[in-house]
């Protein structure tokens, strides 16, 4: 069922955030629940449904849970939970079994067996995929499930821009702002943070509109643990057109083959890295970068002109279309690719079960760090650990009692004026101090600069004020970033100093 907010009943769970991680949390919750799904935009504008290469799981014979886990550890330059990673990375081939019994529409071999690719950093094929847009063939079959649970409500431009808390410090709800500017205390008797990843704090990102940082500075300031926010995962391969990111070019691409060279067809991984084009993203990503600034470059070049169209046609549609879309051919040119920031490693302290250090609330997806990704994550365990955690929490909650706390109706509250021409500079001014500062490479004094320019910015908003939350939010969790980035002196995975080694792997 789809509403406007008002008409919404009470929740007993609401959740914040419509992608993957929310999906799977709402369809794991029993139809006795009311269950209230927030998405910041439009319900397809997600990070999930633009996800390319795949799920990471063990279904081939010749690999093992082991195997698996130690690409992970390693990726994570040894700063993962190991105990997470073994959890979630065991409930795989369940998970998988789970999002085709819902019609995931995945490729598959001859013979009916899922294909399975192999992306950077795993030592096997290992990685699930619906051709190259397997977060829209994944996010799509479950919305429609979603779709047909009457006791499921979706909610579409409805943004969460404050946690709400009891006396006692349980979660009792948001504050959520409609369309129209209306701001609604929304009572739920469990709230599950799903609202995603945080790119569009950098003016250079392949993360949707919505992706900025919201759940993070919203989840600190009701008392949860944030950790790891230092390490941000920067794709390696994002399509350049005019010295602009105009989409991702998955990494599937160079596990199927495909080489990284610079303009005169020099290739330069090798001397980087054993695994040249296969290893981990951080190192690619760095390895880029130097080879741009090097050579005066707005791009190096990624090849897989030794694949046949047909081939390429059909098994990466999407990155032949976006390449069609600006004028390449992918089965003919060597297309023009940089990095760009993607992912957080890091995020609200949560167990593999979603469960946080404040009650009532719950952290699953990107918004949320369980400890699976460490310093770097691996290629395709981040749909995947979406998967098993939302599943984890809906079965956790379902399993309590429904608070008191959703027995009360959202009140209305007055429109939030709209964003101050000041607070759009100061957006655009915030995007580029971190693309500049708290970017691929870091060092002291750039770091020390912006943490005092973020902290300065967020004393200067007024407080109370609700019109002022969007950006607070945006503010508080840079200010986080900067700081988590700070205090970490040397370098470790996607975390690199320029003014201490980069760790060795």
């Amino acid at each position: 069922m789809q509403a406007s907010l008002p008409d919404i009943p009470r929740a007993d769970v609401l959740i914040i955030g419509a992608g993957l991680a929310g999906l799977s949390a709402a369809l794991s919750l029993p139809a006795t629940l009311r269950v209230v799904l927030l998405s910041k935009g439009p319900l397809s504008a997600c990070a999930s449904a633009w996800a390319q290469g795949g799920i990471a799981a063990v279904l081939d014979a010749n690999d093992s849970l082991e195997a698996h886990v130690q690409d992970t550890l390693n990726a994570g330059a040894g700063h993962c939970r190991p105990e997470a990673v073994r959890a979630i990375l065991a409930q795989a081939p369940d998970a998988m079994a789970w999002l085709c019994a819902h019609g995931v529409p995945f490729t598959r071999n001859a013979d009916g067996s899922l294909h399975l690719t192999r992306e950077g950093g795993h030592g096997q094929r290992r990685i699930a995929h619906a051709a190259d847009c397997t977060g829209h063939a994944v996010h799509g079959a479950l919305l429609q499930a979603c779709r047909q649970r009457p006791h499921l409500t979706l909610v579409e431009n409805a943004t969460a821009l404050e946690l709400l808390t009891a006396a006692d410090g349980r979660c009792a709800g948001a504050l959520v702002q409609q369309a129209d500017g209306m701001l609604l205390h929304w009572a739920a008797g469990h709230t599950v943070l799903a609202s995603g990843g945080l790119g569009r704090l950098y003016s250079h990102t392949t993360n949707p509109e919505g992706s900025s940082g919201d759940g993070v500075a919203m989840a600190w300031r009701a008392g949860c643990a944030v950790e790891d926010l230092e390490f941000l995962q920067f794709h390696p391969t994002a399509l350049q057109i005019g010295g602009h990111s105009v989409g991702l070019v998955t990494e599937a691409l160079r596990g199927e083959g495909a080489l990284l060279r610079l303009p005169d067809g020099q290739r330069f991984m090798p001397a980087y890295d054993a695994r040249a084009e296969l290893a981990p993203r951080d190192i690619v990503a760095r390895a880029i970068a130097s080879e741009m600034a090097r050579h005066g470059l707005d791009h190096v070049l990624l090849d897989i002109r030794h694949r046949p169209r047909a081939w390429l046609d059909a098994h990466f549609p999407g990155v032949t279309a976006l390449c069609a879309a600006h004028g390449l051919d992918l089965a003919t040119q060597a297309i023009p690719v940089a990095p760009c920031m993607h992912y957080a490693c890091g995020g609200v302290r949560a167990n593999v079960d979603g469960s946080t250090g404040v009650a009532g609330l719950s952290a699953i997806g990107e918004v949320a760090c369980t400890g699976l990704h460490g310093a770097n994550r691996l290629a395709s365990n981040s749909l995947l650990e979406c998967v098993v955690t939302g599943r984890a929490a809906g079965a956790r909650i379902g399993t309590l009692a429904p608070s008191t706390n959703g027995q009360y109706a959202p009140q209305p509250q007055a429109t939030a004026a709209a964003a101050a021409e000041a607070d759009h500079r100061i957006l655009v001014a915030l995007q580029q101090l971190m693309q500049t500062q708290v970017g691929l490479v870091r060092q002291r004094q750039g770091l020390e600069q912006a943490v005092a320019q973020l902290d300065a910015w967020r004393r200067a908003l007024p407080l109370g004020a609700a019109s002022s939350l969007p950006l607070r939010n945006r503010l508080d969790t840079a200010w986080l970033i900067a700081s988590a980035a700070l205090q970490r002196g040397h370098s470790l995975g996607a975390h690199a100093r320029s003014d201490a080694p980069l760790n060795a792997q």
